[in-house]
């Protein structure tokens, strides 16, 4: 394998472990290492003598993690503890977190930058809130892989019911979760079972021990190999004859020769030369730290950023946001604080806190409620709050002196992710997410009303009100319209259930238009490619065609991948309140890669189809549907009847 053309090394896994306290994460580790022969003799020794000196028999194993003096003590993990350890088929470097809420800052620290994340759950205590907290945030932090490891299975009689009930009652709560891939097993760290090979005491378990996930979990098309982004960390001028721009390659691949432009400045050059300590190279790729050389002299300095022409971040200066709070003391809105940014860093403040997160069912919460007890936190509405303490999480709105230069989160961890740093005493008390450029629904709308709406008048274009109105043709269809927006990854089977569904309610006598994506591709929106733009181009001409079918009376079923939240929101604008249904058809994406009706994940796996939902460009699930569908777990008829017991229980159909 190339490294350089895949863009980074697939052999090397970086992974984390969480849970509440005591579930045994230093313990597991310990056993990795032991089984693994990771472990050197001084280290076993070290750790026997501890043993002898507390009066205890054998080797704890979490102490070959736990470093600090403070945690042998206390038998507890405080700090993050990373190791290193490595098999015949990968290398690993592990991140050992602590499992108290006071420390949820150092789990942030440790899965930022995790491809897996190991959560612990004690067989005997079973699911508590710090189990659905770092599931909540290595959710956020877009940790793609996922084991739920059920410890101290050993401790009750490794029983397969109390397993199999933890299994569900979790299934249940990541559903709302963008984890791609979730494995369970149940494991005793301290006894070996299913840690590194098979245990005999549960043969009712048929799955991979801890060991085999993460030697062959797939994170090839984890790694963003579109977007090439270097931030510039110095400028290096040797002599009158070089000029070289030193970083590090954070996502993406370069050649010599390609075209690239420097941000914010915009100018444009190519590439001349990359160089490392080596010499120069035919191509580089992430996470290599190389010398870039331009063809043209260009004023660039620390902090800018050099990107494919044809492939272009954002630059702005709001932004919208999720922070995690790091510091005992508050975060103060309208307060400077400094925003480090890849290379650059700013100056900026905290506009507004749109909301906070409740970690136990993912809804937005009111400050008051999640903190009664502090007198800073005022609450103005439902989402609108003042603060946020130490180890909470919410969004918010960030504007910063300079413009930025970033992606999604979601898109690319490396550009899209920030530190804020108080300049008062150097500390860094929070850590951000980027979702994207501040603007409101309203403001979208707006904006596009009123171009709409200045094309319409210098055309002279006024629309024509039909002669019979909603009501009469509702009174005659015997039914309400209704847009039912049916959302999920191509496979949830979005496409089966809306041809049930149109059958059953046309069967029932309602007026029924059928809008399906590929269909329209065809047709209304086959002048659209897949860019960004174009798909949020294709999303609107079909809300305006399913606003006209609905205004006509019917029924209008739309079979839509929609992948951002902002598209299904700018089309449930179009459309009266309570004639809107989003319903979510929710399957996990290993078993949509595994049905592929079509064919189409294989080809995005194998590079051949860019941009692909799932694979190489986000799903947002839908934060508050009027209806979730469970294609995976249930039959078509269940859901069938579930959408249409939901038409009636809003009016739309007569009982």
């Amino acid at each position: 394998m190339n490294l350089r053309k895949t863009g980074g090394n697939t052999n090397l896994l970086r992974f984390t472990t969480v849970g509440s306290v005591d579930d045994g994460k230093s313990t597991l580790i310990g056993r990795l290492l032991m089984e693994t022969n990771n472990v050197f003799d001084d280290q076993i020794e070290a750790v026997e003598k501890i043993a002898k000196r507390k009066g205890e028999e054998g080797i704890d194993l979490s102490l070959l993690t736990d470093g600090l003096a403070a945690e042998r003590e206390q038998g507890i993990t405080i700090d993050v503890a990373y190791r290193y350890f490595q098999t015949s088929k990968r290398k690993f470097i592990i991140a050992d977190t602590p499992g108290h809420v006071q420390y949820t800052r150092n789990m942030v620290t440790g899965a930022s930058t995790a491809n897996l994340a190991i959560i612990l759950i004690d067989a005997r205590k079973g699911i508590l809130e710090q189990s659905r907290r770092h599931g909540f945030i290595a959710s956020l932090l877009q940790v793609s892989h996922m084991i739920v490891a059920v410890n101290k299975i050993d401790l009750v009689d490794y029983s397969q019911e109390i397993f199999q009930s933890i299994v569900t009652e979790y299934d249940e709560y990541s559903r709302k979760l963008d984890i791609r891939d979730i494995t369970y097993i149940p494991v005793s760290a301290l006894e070996g079972d299913n840690v590194v090979s098979k245990s005999e005491r549960t043969p009712w378990y048929e799955g991979s021990t801890v060991l085999h996930v993460l030697e062959n979990v797939h994170i090839g098309s984890d790694l963003n190999l579109h977007d090439f982004r270097f931030p510039v960390q110095y400028v290096i001028r040797p002599d009158l004859n070089f000029r070289g721009y030193a970083g590090k390659i954070v996502t993406g691949t370069i050649y010599p020769g390609e075209e690239v432009v420097v941000l914010p400045s915009g100018l444009t050059s190519k590439v001349k030369t990359i160089t490392t300590m080596d010499g120069d190279l035919s191509e580089a790729g992430a996470p290599e730290s190389v010398v870039l050389s331009l063809e043209d002299e260009i004023d660039i300095s620390r902090g800018d950023m050099i990107v494919r022409r044809q492939n272009l971040p954002l630059v702005e200066r709001k932004i919208d946001v999720i922070l995690c709070w790091m510091a005992e003391d508050p975060l103060v809105i309208g307060k400077n604080y400094f925003i480090k940014h890849t290379s650059r860093v700013v100056t900026g403040s905290i506009k507004k806190l749109v909301y906070m997160f409740d970690v136990n069912t993912l809804h937005r919460t009111d400050a008051t409620e999640h903190n009664p007890f502090c007198e800073l936190v005022k609450t103005l509405h439902k989402t609108d709050v003042e603060t946020l303490m130490l180890n909470e999480i919410g969004r918010a709105e960030i504007e910063v002196t300079q413009p930025i230069i970033f992606d999604q989160y979601n898109k690319n961890r490396e550009t899209g992710s920030f530190i804020i740093i108080d300049p008062d005493t150097n500390f860094t008390v929070g850590a951000g997410m980027i979702r994207g450029v501040v603007r409101s629904i309203e403001e979208t709308i707006h904006v596009e009303r009123k171009v709409s709406d200045a094309v319409t008048k210098a055309m002279n274009i006024t629309p024509e009100k039909s002669f019979i109105t909603l009501e009469e043709r509702e009174e005659k269809n015997n039914h309400k319209s209704a847009v039912i927006w049916l959302t999920g990854l191509s496979g949830a089977g979005k496409s089966t259930i809306a041809k049930k569904l149109e059958r059953a309610l046309f069967n029932m006598g309602c007026s029924t238009a059928a809008l399906d994506g590929d269909n329209l591709r065809h047709g209304l929106c086959k002048d659209l490619g897949f860019s960004g733009e174009e798909r949020s181009e294709n999303i609107r001409r079909v809300g305006e065609v399913a606003k006209a079918f609905c205004e006509q009376g019917s029924l209008v079923i739309c079979t839509f991948i929609s992948p951002l939240r902002s598209q299904r929101e700018q089309v449930r604008a179009l459309i009266p309140e309570g004639k809107f249904f989003e319903v979510f058809i929710h399957c996990s994406l290993k078993t949509c890669v595994k049905r592929d009706p079509k064919g189409l994940y294989q080809k995005a796996i194998d590079g051949e189809i860019p941009e692909f939902t799932g694979i190489s460009s986000p799903y947002e699930e839908p934060l508050s549907p009027e209806l979730i569908i469970d294609s995976e777990h249930r039959s078509v008829e269940e859901n069938l009847n579930k959408i249409i017991e939901k038409l009636q229980s809003e009016g739309i159909l007569k009982e």
